[in-house]
């Protein structure tokens, strides 16, 4: 199928990579002149306005940021839509997924949220795609979702609204996941005993140990190369998901005290400076997501 990526940042860009080496035709488009250049030395094409690259596709792939931004976005390329399938594959709140699928409802177009979890490995790795809308629509995109997907990574979760809503809960896991080992590794380096080798226990605990994980494995990456991360800010930046999953907790009354107290340790940061802990979540999500690690 024709795909056109709206937004080839480092997501954009393998989700591009990936539906290429699957013989998919790729259109893209990018503000960043840089990026487009190196998509088409990947294979991709390259278009320079919304109106081709809608024209030329049967799937318009959004990888931009959430926010007014996919609003404006969809402003210019609802007028263009004719049987094209919009899919939002980045961090959308599911509110406002369910507001944007009900407004191209209205105009005959079919809608898709989709989560996409896998960070930077998901380029070679396949990435995990939950995808909520139009049930004919996700059918009609299967070939494609298989294509970026790890093997047995995409499936439909239900209504619009959904995709993004399942994503957020992952991604509130995802926090205190992080917390967790980067507290632990915390007490080993800074407790009782002080010359553990924090690398050749993360490498052990990979192999046969219940606490084992993919986190686990870039964990140990990160400590092979620095334990003592003097040189890295202790400060973490939250993009969103997790904030909003603590929200929908507190309307529901659902206690997720793990998740809220890992956020809460987030925005902390920011004033404080953290500590060992925190420098260890910061670098984790340099190592998966290629979000940035400020260096002290």
């Amino acid at each position: 199928m024709k795909v056109g990526i709206i937004g080839l940042g480092k997501m954009g860009q393998a989700i591009a990579q990936r539906l290429l080496n699957d013989n998919h035709v790729v259109y893209g488009f990018d503000i960043n002149n840089d990026v487009l250049k190196m998509f088409e030395k990947h294979g991709g094409t390259p278009v320079h306005s919304l109106k081709d690259l809608v024209k030329s596709v049967d799937i318009v792939w959004l990888m931009i940021p959430a926010g007014e931004l996919i609003d404006k976005t969809l402003d210019i390329i609802k007028p263009l839509i004719t049987t094209q399938i919009i899919v939002d594959g980045g961090n959308s709140k599911y509110t406002d997924s369910i507001r944007r699928a009900t407004l191209c409802s209205e105009s005959g177009i079919a809608y898709l949220d989709c989560g996409t979890s896998g960070g930077l490995a998901g380029c070679k790795q396949g990435f995990c795609l939950m995808v909520g809308g139009d049930k004919k629509a996700f059918d009609t995109i299967v070939s494609v979702l298989k294509s970026i997907a790890a093997p047995e990574g995409y499936a439909y979760v239900g209504s619009s609204g959904t995709g993004h809503y399942v994503k957020m809960i992952h991604n509130g896991i995802e926090y205190a996941l992080l917390q967790s080992y980067a507290e632990g590794f915390n007490l080993l380096k800074n407790g009782e005993f002080k010359d553990l080798d924090l690398a050749q226990i993360a490498g052990l605990w990979e192999h046969g140990s219940i606490v084992r994980s993919w986190i686990l494995t870039l964990l140990h990456g990160v400590l092979e190369k620095d334990q003592q991360l003097k040189s890295i800010s202790g400060k973490v930046a939250e993009s969103g998901m997790g904030r909003w999953t603590v929200e929908l907790a507190e309307k529901e009354k659902i206690p997720v005290p793990l998740i809220q107290k890992a956020l809460e340790i987030r925005k902390e940061s920011q004033k404080s400076g953290g500590d060992y802990a925190t420098k260890l979540v910061a670098l984790l999500r340099n190592v998966f997501g290629g979000h940035a690690a400020k260096k002290l």
